[in-house]
């Protein structure tokens, strides 16, 4: 058994493992972030966060004005205004 430090552990329930809050926090873990798994040669689980890109539409409220709309009409397929 190695002598390495246990930062965290969690129990593996259907094939899912939670990952413990403490972790989470420290390496700022949210909703929608990946993990990727890579075992290495020696048998090492190294677990890499990709974070979620910021300016996504997480926050978006939609339109909420008072006028319509017609954004087949006004806007190209990438949302930019047609002249």
């Amino acid at each position: 058994m190695s002598s390495e430090r246990v930062d965290s552990e969690s129990k593996v329930s259907g094939n899912q493992a939670n990952i413990p809050a403490r972790i989470r926090r420290e390496l700022e873990i949210d909703d929608g972030d990946r993990l990727r798994w890579h075992v290495e040669d020696d048998g090492t689980l190294r677990v890499q966060v990709v974070q979620q890109r910021t300016g996504t539409f997480s926050d978006f409220d939609g339109y909420d004005g008072d006028q319509a709309t017609e954004a087949e009409n006004q806007h190209d397929a990438w949302g930019v205004d047609l002249e």
